[in-house]
């Protein structure tokens, strides 16, 4: 596998481009930042601007190509995805940090993804309606919204991107993709199979760069049509009020403060093994990750104590061991925003089961390394369990009741992921019917969301739009309403003329 640095460039109008700067950053393993992963180009508005103008043109031309059409080249880099799967995986686990068995399952995504929106280019959809007047035809079909900006994270370099390329392309947009600073690697594995698959200069563009700076220059530009954006809840409130003030179309995917609930009538091994998987998994850097395990106080202490034991084997380390169970996090800055919430846990009473400081061993000393957490005697009034803290730390919360559990679920300003153990299903369809939250799972744990469903939340998680599925189509395609009347006379609806 090449292991030597990447030279990441800009991708506008179908060429290879360094910031008109010149200036450059670097991208380091976070399991050793002593290892240089790529350099990328610290781009400005004027490599903004650039993109932009090549999308524009290239608009005009690819809106008028029929969607099938559109959709073999998506399919095209769903195929070159799959052949190019371990290479991939294998350099998102050095930039980002989470394990090969995780970041295969995040090209998987882009690859299921690719495929399925390949299938929407013959079904992009319209109505077709009768008319209330005699001799008139009526339907409603799909248009595309123009120029997209793809805003995207660093924990799922791949399949994010490609939760929103793939729709967007099918349904006739051209797109810049902006990718977060600490991925600009994967983002230009990813622009590079575009590019092989085929498509026409202008239609896909890549623009590397911090978000204060091109993220800003894309969500302010006028010749945006429309943001779709993963992040922070901070950061996309500010997306949604530029949006909002300049019309453009926003989809906004934001944050999570997810629970599992744990009945006494749960099958408990099972329950386990969704509280380990959505707790640390991806070292719990993900919108959809575990931070809370409401307890029933029936079970809490045995469950508790069989947690501890899972947790204390988990084995910290470098992503592509096939030893390690759990990465790094990203950067210095998460390790110490983790850090602090574990000293503020601490001070609102809270007591630390396990772990609750940076990984201590000699082999990983040059990473950004945090021991798996547990945090017991948690109230829902704590910070911890109220806010998001993107790391791998997962706070107890003992209930008396189903609908205690329910209540306290509820009780944050996120509703993104959602999960409750029990064998009784008057139980889980009271749970699916009463948890404020956009995703739901019975005796599962609160991730694995898959492509060809809706993925997104409620409150502060998201603006209402829906990612992934044929959802994703509403997000970007614009509904036009179109009247065909053969009668030869002038016809007014709603018009009394009987």
């Amino acid at each position: 596998m090449q292991t030597s640095p990447l030279t990441c460039l800009n991708y506008i109008d179908g060429q290879w481009l360094p910031a008109r700067t010149k200036d450059t950053a670097e991208s380091r393993n976070p399991a050793d930042w002593r290892e240089l992963v790529a350099t990328f180009p610290r781009s400005t508005d004027s490599d903004v601007d650039a993109a932009v103008d090549a999308a524009r043109r290239a608009y005009k031309t690819w809106r008028l190509v029929p969607a099938p059409a559109r959709a073999e080249l998506v399919y095209r880099a769903g195929e070159l995805l799959l052949d190019k799967k371990e290479e991939i995986a294998y350099l998102m686990s050095r930039e980002m940090g989470k394990p090969l068995s995780e970041t295969r399952g995040d090209v998987q995504e882009g690859i299921d993804c690719a495929f399925y929106y390949a299938g929407e280019g013959r079904r992009l959809f319209g109505v077709t309606t009768p008319s209330e007047l005699n001799n008139k035809f009526a339907m409603s079909v799909r248009m595309p919204v123009g120029v997209c900006a793809l805003i995207t994270p660093w924990n799922f370099p791949m399949a994010i991107p490609c939760w929103k390329a793939m729709p967007a392309l099918v349904c006739g947009n051209t797109i810049i993709l902006k990718p977060a600073k600490d991925t600009p690697a994967c983002a230009t594995l990813l622009v590079e199979i575009f590019h092989e698959a085929g498509f026409p200069p202008g239609v896909v563009n890549l623009v590397h760069g911090s978000g204060g700076e091109v993220g800003r220059a894309l969500v302010n530009h006028p010749g945006i049509d429309l943001i779709s954006f993963t992040g922070s809840s901070k950061s996309g409130a500010e997306v949604g009020e530029i949006c909002g003030r300049t019309h453009k179309r926003v989809c906004l995917e934001m944050g999570g403060k997810n629970a599992q609930v744990v009945m006494e009538d749960a099958d408990l091994e099972l329950a386990l093994e969704g509280a380990l998987w959505g707790a640390f998994g991806t070292t719990g850097q993900r919108c959809t990750a575990t931070s809370r395990l409401i307890l029933h106080r029936e079970i809490k202490a045995k469950f508790t104590d069989m947690l501890l034991e899972k947790t204390a084997k988990l084995r910290l380390g470098h992503g592509i061991d096939p030893k390690t169970d759990v990465g790094p996090l990203i950067n210095s800055s998460q390790r110490e925003r983790v850090r602090r919430y574990i000293e503020i846990a601490c001070e609102e009473g809270a007591k630390v089961l396990i772990g609750g400081d940076i990984g201590k061993e000699e082999e990983l000393q040059y990473g950004y390394f945090f021991q798996p957490t547990i945090l017991d005697e948690v109230t829902p009034q704590m910070r911890v369990a109220r806010e998001e803290i993107f790391g791998p730390v997962v706070s107890l919360i003992e209930v008396n009741s189903f609908e205690e559990a329910i209540a306290v679920l509820n009780d944050t300003p996120y509703g993104l992921s959602s999960s409750v153990y029990t064998r009784d299903v008057n139980r889980a369809f009271q749970a699916m019917r009463d948890i404020e939250a956009g995703i739901t799972y019975i005796n599962g744990p609160t991730i694995g969301a898959e492509v060809h469903l809706p993925f997104g939340g409620v409150k502060q998680t998201g603006n209402g739009h829906r990612e992934a599925g044929s959802a994703a189509l509403d997000v970007f395609t614009e509904w036009k309403t179109v009247y065909v009347d053969f009668s030869g006379r002038l016809q007014r609806a709603q018009i009394d003329n009987r």
